[in-house]
């Protein structure tokens, strides 16, 4: 395959397979290019943007210390076009919103509130902001909502995405946008079961839809066997939200190419220096590793050594993001030896073996709480860090001492009352 570093600057986007893929389940290697941005062996990532960046790293920093080739954005939040952009309509991972979605629009979370996203809109956006990759709207629901969602509102889904796509397939074919050769549409497929959206899949696999679709996406990890055979030769990005590598190398398992992983920031805002690699090596005897060092440990306050060979000191939330990143690059690395090898099946049980099942938790305080950092449950997270200004131990006592005072002579609360009155019961004292 060509070198990894080489810009593709001109031709269509391509996804080729490494070997022939008979199946549409089973870990893959593959080359992904698109005109004007650095090809993608996978399987691998794209980083996930807040309000026109990543978390904790400046777009300068961003180009030169770290790898990241692609990004992910939700139209929600703000954009940058450094790398490969994938333009989606919320933020990963989403909020889950008070208002459902309707036939018409998405219900999101925005940095002013709680609104609504007209479908309308969306596809405007993408017309006017020409991402590299748009992924199409699909009536998804998160959380508890899923779990708890019904027959009907499962037969929803499939006709609100479907209606959705149809409406998008038309605004691009009526802008020229995929036939300019720079902006790729990527379908969703739904987290329900094969036959719940088969009138969407088969819109799909038509001859005049299928040929203008860049890849597909997928928000469960079940949804890699809804795949139609006819689409199992496009890359697949996978947006299941995984919360440790164990996870992500199920996902390769089962054919997953590209990720987007937000426990690479939420480690970082944690503190925690991600320290796993791939293939793991065995210990004697055998010991369950952390897949993270947690860097608010006051052992490290002293320690000059380095966490590996070649890393750079942490000296702050950048250092920190940029190493995780890397350690995230070196385990695609791994795994795309890995899968070249033949020997996948058995790195990932050995990977199993070496390393804990999570990744530790941070002790420290972490950064100030921003948007990102709002979760699926909604509005309710906590502020990490103390108020930098409080109450004096004994402030308290003394101003209900004060006002029990004043409140026992309502003359002083006139404007008669002077310095010397107040310093008579007690509120203050005059010094010279």
């Amino acid at each position: 395959m060509p070198a990894a570093d080489v810009q593709t600057l001109s031709g269509a986007p391509s996804f080729k397979l490494a070997k022939p893929f008979n199946d549409k389940l089973g870990p893959r290697v593959g080359y992904f290019s698109f005109p004007g941005r650095q090809p993608i062996e996978t399987p691998h990532y794209i980083a996930i943007s807040s309000r026109g960046a990543v978390p904790h790293l400046s777009q300068d920093t961003m180009r030169e210390s770290t790898s990241i080739k692609g990004l992910y954005a939700g139209l929600e939040d703000s954009l940058q076009h450094d790398a490969l952009l994938v333009l989606g309509p919320r933020r990963l991972p989403p909020v889950d919103t008070p208002a459902p979605n309707s036939y018409t629009s998405l219900s999101i979370l925005t940095s002013v509130g709680f609104r609504t996203l007209e479908i309308s809109d969306y596809i405007e956006a993408a017309q006017k902001l020409r991402p590299d990759i748009i992924i199409g709207s699909a009536d998804i629901m998160y959380g508890e909502r899923r779990a708890a969602a019904g027959l009907k509102r499962m037969e929803k889904m499939g006709e609100r995405s479907l209606a959705w796509m149809k409406g998008l397939t038309s605004a691009l074919e009526a802008t020229n946008m995929r036939d300019d050769g720079f902006t790729s549409l990527w379908a969703p497929i739904l987290p329900i079961e094969a036959e719940m959206q088969r009138e969407y899949l088969e819109y799909l696999t038509e001859d005049d839809v299928k040929g203008g679709l860049g890849g597909m996406v997928l928000y469960d990890r079940s949804s890699l066997t809804s795949i139609p055979v006819e689409l199992a030769d496009l890359p697949r990005l996978a947006l299941t939200d995984p919360t440790n590598p164990h996870e992500i190398l199920q996902d390769i398992c089962l054919g997953a190419d590209i990720f987007a992983i937000p426990f690479v920031t939420s480690a970082s805002d944690a503190g925690v220096a991600l320290s796993f690699t791939f293939p793991a090596t065995e210990a004697e005897p055998p010991k369950k590793q952390s897949l993270g060092v947690d860097m608010w440990s006051p052992q490290h306050a002293t320690d000059p050594n380095a966490l590996q060979a070649g890393s750079k000191e942490m000296l702050g939330w950048v250092l920190l993001q940029i190493h995780n990143h890397a350690v995230i690059d070196a385990f695609f690395g791994g795994v795309r030896a890995s899968i070249a090898s033949g020997t996948f099946g058995e790195d990932v049980q050995i990977f199993d073996k070496v390393y804990a099942a999570e990744l530790p938790i941070g002790t420290g305080t972490g950064p100030r709480v921003r948007g990102y950092h709002f979760h699926r449950s909604g509005l309710t997270t906590k502020k990490n860090n103390p108020s930098t200004y409080r109450k004096l131990p004994d402030a308290e006592h003394l101003l209900d001492d004060s006002a029990e005072k004043l409140a026992e002579d309502g003359s002083l609360l006139s404007p008669e009352a002077d310095a010397k009155d107040l310093e008579a019961i007690g509120f203050t004292q005059a010094t010279e």
